[in-house]
């Protein structure tokens, strides 16, 4: 009897459990936030003080359409033939005649030149300009041309003009790996003729750009910024306006009797005939039950989007073919989980053109899983599609968001700009008990705040009304504004508050980053007359439920941490392989192993993620792997003194694969007539700087270190700071300091070096080690400059309008700070005049290297593995590919010299990287060699800090140091 009750009991508790999570799921399902349907053109302008049009705003198109809002559009269509251009600069400019199918004379300019063309302009007013262009073979990046009439840029977004690839999936089959899960395919190019329109690269412009042209001759010039294309025409015309959906026969017809029945057409989404970029692949999403084809217990591609689909002009094309002339209806599968408090926005084009006015904002509102999303929503679009092939296109659009996204950009400027006058006048730490009066000193200060306040409301109203709802989207705004009106109805705690307003304009600089960010994925596309509904096939709760048990049942048996391909024991050739870095980078690395490497060469690869912490005592115990990715420079060569390391230089074919590197790559691998590693990364310093703030200062861009010493003193005066390289100490013990890169650069080019005597001492007691010492350890003695500091903040605000630093910093600085966007560039470093006159502008390197252990049993594979993954090609698609899935701040680095001239660098940016990577020079690394970096950084600290003279603190830590090398010498063995 106890035992049927106790039964009894469970399966009364599990029923209640069942029951309680199957309400949860459905509550929650339909709990997410909606957002209001507004029409287009519904949201009023934002009203911008006439104050606040100082800035560099005022040569933007916003601007330039202020005054040329009552010109005509004439009804104009001129054509201008490519080929027939009045004036060419850059070698690569040359004609071509019956190009790819397209008829007469196109031509091909290169990543760097310009091209002029006249044109005679019947009728003053504005117009469109438009290119029909085939996107050449290139770096894989989009094309970049800025636009000059006569001479000049109308404006400032037409110095970015951008011209998309076209990317399909290699393959129409899903291939599968050796556990039954779907590979994802690999994308590649399909160039194709095609007409773009010439409109905001950054989206906030919704309509393409209209140019004001006065009657008469005009000259065009298109000069490139970055990767080639082939033109066969310019067009200057105005386009038509999309008519709003009342205005179509869709809506006015109500009689559909005679239209098409019964008609339902399903196309996968990740059956996309072509998309704009090779990061918009098929993806395989595996936390729902809704999307087809849906497996719990194997990976299937099923999707396409996602998070990678989430910046502005970004496209996707589906085909679609319509058995019948009528009516249709279309809807997606979608899942949209990404933003909340707004709103992901699309394009909706059928073959080239917009529908109607609607379908240029289509939203995509937040829910937390997939629902089918019809549009025009319960009152459903019809659309008029004739029989036979169509081309769909969803386009991401910032929509409703783009003059609000802009607003604060523009204001988040004006704030950084007021802030940086600010700190002209009190510094960094104001004295709390002073009364500055910098709304005296600063012209226009409170009026400024007044208008960015009121501009920064208007802003969170237009949120609201927008999201629906109140949302952390418009918190951080309104606290913003808040604090702008304690400061102006309190001016004399403006300098007590400059802290708390750093913050918020930081705040204001990430919201706008990831407001421009609009995700979406999707399972399917529909196209269904109008008397049929889309089925919505494992959305509802017991689905999930069915799902969730699905998934832990199958936890049970699954490895979730193998990925791809897993050796099996009639597999002969094996090579296991660590990797230290992120599970993205594994993942991406792991899938192209199995699509080229293993095919290939037959050799299979177990991919590890793991601690690199690890690799030392795991070697010891003989269950380390056999090759290590991603390492610091100083393992290689403490493993090789160790016995722990190969020698690459024993593979035939090494110095074939040694030339794909900088020399300097090189260096710190290097021992004992041997080569332990190959390089993977090299970076460098690069010296960044703001044009608009050295501009106002009336600085020029320092060429060598006397240069440097005169811009201090005027920084100094006006409360700004230099950025050196960071003096930090190791971020967790036991872990190596490199040697500093700054004292690393001034050594070089005074012609010093590290070690001497065969790297058997130390040379930092030499007359020139010293004399560098005392120069580098200046700079902080007199100048006080900043030891440990944020760079990407300071430079964005204007705070440190110049510095050193890593030249990756470029690519966190283009997705970080878009405010600044074209108001900074980088250089290579200043230099050190030598005798003759000339600059000396060595860097010293640094990066990451692969190293194959002692002992690996499979060494000959092993080799094969690290010769394709420093190979050319192999770097080069990794750098695509991490830069699709994290964004251009994750622009992979690489050291393979080829491969870093394929990734996707601004022409004129790339021509300074490329000039100081000529001058990198490879730091050695011996034994205990790390006592360096480590009594570098106490040598350091004694004088700077300590206040003990230069001399004596290195020549005391330089004994040290030779001591450790010594005994390190001893204990190997070496003489």
């Amino acid at each position: 009897m106890a035992g049927i009750l106790q039964r009894k009991t469970w399966i009364l508790s599990t029923v209640i459990i069942v029951a309680a999570a199957c309400i949860i799921l459905y509550v929650t399902s339909g709990a997410d936030g909606k957002s209001a349907n507004i029409p287009p053109g519904s949201l009023p302008a934002i009203e911008v003080d006439a104050v606040l049009q100082q800035t560099r705003q005022k040569q933007g198109y916003e601007q330039y359409r202020s005054g040329t809002d009552q010109a005509t559009q004439p009804n104009v269509d001129i054509t201008i033939e490519a080929g027939d251009y009045i004036k060419a600069e850059g070698e690569d400019v040359h004609k071509l005649t019956n190009y790819e199918g397209m008829e007469g004379v196109s031509l091909h300019t290169g990543e760097t030149g310009q091209v002029n063309w006249n044109i005679n302009v019947p009728e003053t007013g504005l117009y469109n300009l438009s290119a029909i262009y085939y996107p050449v073979e290139g770096k894989s990046s989009a094309i970049e041309r800025a636009l000059y009439i006569d001479g000049e840029l109308p404006f400032a977004e037409a110095a970015y003009l951008q011209f998309d690839r076209v990317w399909a999936n290699e393959k129409d089959v899903v291939e599968q790996d050796n556990q039954g899960n779907d590979l994802r395919p690999r994308q590649v190019e399909e160039p194709r003729w095609m007409e773009e329109t010439f409109q905001d690269s950054d989206g906030y412009e919704q309509a393409p750009f209209k140019f004001y042209l006065e009657k008469g001759e005009h000259t065009l010039t298109l000069k490139s910024s970055r990767e080639p294309m082939v033109i066969r025409s310019i067009r200057l015309f105005n386009e038509k306006t999309a008519v709003p959906y009342a205005e179509t026969a869709g809506a006015q017809q109500s009689d559909t009797s005679g239209q098409p029945k019964d008609v339902l057409i399903r196309i996968e989404g990740e059956a996309a005939i072509a998309k704009s970029s090779p990061t918009l692949y098929p993806t395989s999403e595996r936390s729902s039950s809704a999307v087809s084809p849906y497996s719990a217990s194997q990976v299937r591609i099923n999707t396409i989007g996602g998070f990678n689909w989430r910046l502005p002009g970004q496209w996707i094309e589906w085909e679609v073919d319509v058995p019948e002339s009528g009516l249709y209806h279309i809807g997606f599968t979608a899942q949209q989980n990404f933003v909340k408090g707004i709103y992901s926005t699309r394009k909706l084009t059928i073959d080239g053109e917009v529908p109607f006015a609607e379908m240029a904002k289509a939203p995509f509102h937040y829910q937390s899983d997939y629902r089918i999303d019809v549009m025009g929503g319960k009152a459903a679009y019809k659309f008029h599609l004739e029989k036979g092939k169509h081309v769909l296109r969803l386009e991401n659009s910032l929509g409703d968001f783009a003059p609000l996204i802009r607003n604060v950009e523009d204001s988040l400027y004006n704030l950084n700009s007021m802030y940086r006058r600010i700190l002209m006048i009190t510094g960094t730490k104001p004295d709390e008990f002073r009364d500055y009066r910098v709304e005296k000193q600063i012209p226009n200060l409170l009026e400024v705040f007044s208008g960015e306040s009121k501009r920064l409301k208007d802003v969170a109203a237009q949120l609201r009304l927008l999201s629906g709802q109140s949302s952390d989207q418009e918190a951080l705004i309104k606290t913003m504004a808040l604090q702008l009106d304690e400061m102006i109805d309190k001016p004399d705690t403006i300098p007590r508050r400059l802290a708390a307003y750093k913050t918020n304009t930081g705040g204001l600089g990430t919201w706008v980053q990831q407001a421009r960010e609009q995700p979406l994925e999707i399972d399917a596309l529909y196209v269904t007359s109008i008397d049929r509904d889309i089925p919505g096939t494992g959305m509802g709760p017991l689905a999930k439920l069915g799902h969730e048990a699905k998934i832990f049942y199958h936890s049970f048996f699954i490895d979730y941490n193998q990925i791809g391909n897993v050796a099996t024991s009639e597999d002969q050739r094996t090579v296991t392989v660590w990797i230290g870095s992120g599970r993205d980078q594994a993942n991406t690395m792991k899938a192209m192993i199995d699509k080229t490497f293993t095919p290939d060469s037959g050799i299979n690869v177990n991919l590890k993620l793991v601690n690199m912490g690890t690799l030392l005592p795991a070697t010891l115990s003989g269950e380390g792997p056999d090759v290590a990715m991603q390492i610091g420079n100083d393992l290689p060569v403490n493993f090789a003194m160790r016995n722990s390391a190969v020698d690459l230089t024993q593979f035939s074919d090494y110095n074939a694969v040694e030339q794909e590197f900088r020399e300097s790559a090189i260096v710190p691998y290097a021992y004992d007539s041997g080569v332990y590693a190959l390089p993977e990364t090299q970076t460098f310093n690069m010296l960044f700087y703001r044009k608009d703030v050295l501009e106002e200062l009336g600085l020029e861009v320092p060429q060598n270190w006397e240069d440097v010493e005169a811009l201090l003193a005027i920084l100094s005066k006006n409360h700004m700071e230099f950025g050196m390289p960071i003096v930090t100490q190791a971020n967790m013990q036991g872990v190596n300091i490199p040697p500093n890169s700054q004292y690393a650069t001034m050594l070089l080019q005074n012609g010093g070096a590290f070690y001497r005597n065969d790297d058997k001492e130390s040379d930092l007691d030499s007359r020139i080690g010293i004399e560098t010492f005392k120069q580098w350890t200046e700079f902080y003695t007199d100048y006080k400059l900043e030891r440990e500091y944020d760079f990407a903040n300071r430079f964005r605000t204007g705070q440190m309008p110049i510095g050193l630093t890593d030249y990756t910093m470029y690519n966190q600085l283009s997705v970080f700070a878009p405010e600044i966007r074209g108001l900074w560039g980088f250089v290579p470093v200043p230099g050190t005049v030598q005798a003759d006159g000339t600059l000396n502008r060595d860097v010293p390197g640094g990066g990451s290297a692969v190293m194959m252990l002692e002992g690996a049993k499979e060494q000959d594979a092993a080799w094969e593995f690290m010769k394709w993954w420093t190979s050319t090609t192999t770097q080069a698609e990794f750098g695509r590919e991490m830069e699709g899935l994290m964004g251009a701040a994750a622009r992979y680095p690489t050291a393979n010299i080829k491969a870093l001239d394929s990734l996707p660098w601004p022409a004129e940016d790339y021509a300074n990287l490329k000039a100081q990577f000529e001058t990198v020079k490879g730091i050695p690394e011996v034994p205990g060699g790390y006592f360096t970096g480590r009594h570098l950084f106490n040598a350091f600290y004694k004088t700077v800090v300590g206040q003990v003279e230069a001399r004596e603190s290195i020549m005391d830590y330089t004994q040290y140091i030779q001591d450790e090398i010594r005994v390190k010498r001893n204990e190997f063995g070496l003489p």
